[in-house]
């Protein structure tokens, strides 16, 4: 959940890291920090609570400076404070870096600098590699070649951008698992772990792969692997709009988004249902259109809410398209050693494209044979660049942390995957085109749903002083059920479970 920014150029750093921020609080966070380096001197400033809070301590005391990173921390290893805040030094003060991702190994690295007479400041897994960047930093006075030495050492994921005060005007960023993205302006960089913090910049963008490394400064962007070998990076346009991340009258974005969903949804489906000739077109499968329909096997997997709308697939393609279809837990299929048959299709959803335990999913049951197809709606994200096809949602930037237009986008797609592939297999002409008309009428129906929100208000009203709900479903709304449950949850902390509704037994009190 954590937010990374970091700017180089020839504008003053601090107000962009500032704004960067901003953007990326939907993301949840409990502090903040930024460092800027300027005339030899490295400036860290860090607070807890709100990025309001940083911003107040950097108006009596500003860091100054062309360059600069910053990051809004949710708290994992040690809990909320200002030493345990991004971002974090080596034991010189010169290099700062800012990470997102858990640092498996840290203990041994701790205990190996420790030995060496480091002293360590704060808890956290990410002081771990900030020291030991500057341990190699020390025995070899090259910056980007210590940062390459600690991630070979490393294990776990991150998402890095470390600066240098003795290299005032180059950052690097790294990532292994946890997403980068590389704004390419005018004679400047922006690199943030979400687009929402470059849009206001840049559309031109790079995107990292795991095991690269890019160099952000004077000569450009320079990328490169764990084996110093250079590589060429494709820029691409950055999808994110303002328009999409501003608020634009809403009190936040979760109701934004809960209102955009009429129009995300036709989105998702526009110029994907041709009437007149009654398929479905799905531009990103059609290099698999021969091989789709021969499949034995359909395994659906994703984490949370993409999990969920995988349910609902499961019921749509076993009706639709009469094929044998699994549904697994990311989290769990990654750490499993899943059979994998000949002719299965592995259909990986994420909304964002860059969720770990479905990338790691994915590449597992890839290699044990299975064609890899993704459900994202970050375009370039890694699930896009990875699978051997795919669809995106189309359903436009979702900020609010609790998913609602990608939920209700996904669905639409695996219905329309669905209603593909059992037009290619055994659905009749006439039940295509009823499967389609009753897609395109979902928009209109949930404008219909959203006019009810008055009578929702007041049934939460009345909800709000109860400990615990359940949401019954049966068939194809039991993981509506569970989706459901799930949003209480998410955004009320009240109890909630999903049940299938035959599943609960009425006792009636004496």
């Amino acid at each position: 959940m954590c937010g990374i920014v970091g700017y180089v150029g020839k504008r003053d750093a601090q107000p962009i890291l500032l704004n960067g921020l901003k953007r990326l609080e939907y993301r949840g966070y409990d502090s903040a920090g930024v460092a800027t380096v300027d005339e030899g001197k490295l400036h860290l400033r860090r607070s807890v609570g709100k990025v309001n809070s940083l911003e107040s301590a950097l108006a009596s005391t500003p860091a100054l400076g062309h360059i600069g990173v910053a990051h809004t921390r949710w708290a994992t290893h040690g809990g909320p404070s200002e030493k345990n805040a991004h971002p974090h030094l080596d034991a010189s003060d010169r290099i700062a870096i800012v990470h997102n991702g858990i640092i498996e190994n840290h203990g041994a690295i701790r205990q190996f600098l420790e030995k060496q007479g480091i002293s360590f400041r704060s808890e956290t897994d990410t002081e771990s590699l900030a020291q030991l960047i500057g341990f190699f930093y020390e025995q070899t006075g090259d910056f980007l070649a210590s940062v390459r030495q600690a991630i070979r050492d490393v294990r776990g994921t991150f998402g890095l951008v470390a600066l240098c005060r003795d290299v005032p005007h180059s950052l690097i960023a790294a990532r292994r698992g946890s997403p980068l993205i590389i704004g390419i302006g005018d004679g400047e960089f922006v690199v943030a772990s979400d687009g929402s913090a470059i849009a206001e910049h840049t559309h031109r963008v790079v995107y990292l792969n795991d095991n690269e490394l890019a160099t952000l400064g004077p000569d450009g962007l320079q990328v490169t692997d764990l084996d110093q070998q250079s590589l060429e990076k494709t820029v691409d346009t950055l999808e994110v709009t303002l328009e999409e991340i501003e608020l634009g009258g809403h009190e936040h974005h979760m109701h934004k988004e809960i209102h955009e969903q009429p129009q995300s949804l036709r989105g998702a489906m526009r110029g994907r249902l041709n009437f007149e000739e009654g398929v479905v077109w799905l531009g990103g499968l059609a290099s698999l259109a021969r091989d789709i329909p021969h499949v034995h096997r359909i395994l659906l997997t994703g984490c949370g809410t993409a999990w969920h709308a995988c349910l609902i697939g499961e019921y749509l393609f076993e009706e639709l398209a009469r094929i044998p279809t699994d549904v697994e837990y990311a989290s769990e299929l990654r750490y499993r050693n899943p059979i994998v048959e000949e002719g299965t299709i592995a259909i990986a959803v994420s909304q964002s494209g860059e969720t770990a335990d479905t990338m790691a999913a994915l590449r597992e049951v890839r290699m044990k044979g299975a064609t890899a197809l993704g459900i994202v709606n970050v375009v370039g994200s890694t699930i896009a660049r990875e699978t051997d096809a795919g669809v995106y949602l189309h359903v436009g930037a979702e900020i609010g942390v609790a998913s609602t237009k990608a939920f209700t986008g996904a669905v639409a797609v695996l219905a329309m995957m669905a209603t593909d592939l059992g037009r290619r297999r055994n659905l009749s002409s006439e039940r295509t085109l009823e499967v389609m008309h009753a897609l395109d009428d979902i928009p209109a129906q949930v404008e219909t749903a959203l006019e009810t929100e008055d009578r929702m208000k007041s049934i939460a009203e009345w909800l709000v002083e109860r400990d615990n709900c359940l949401y019954l479903g049966r068939g194809v709304n039991y993981p509506v059920a569970l989706e459901g449950a799930l949003k209480l949850k998410e955004v009320s902390y009240i109890h909630a479970e999903g049940m299938p509704a035959a599943e609960m037994n009425t006792v009636r009190l004496p």
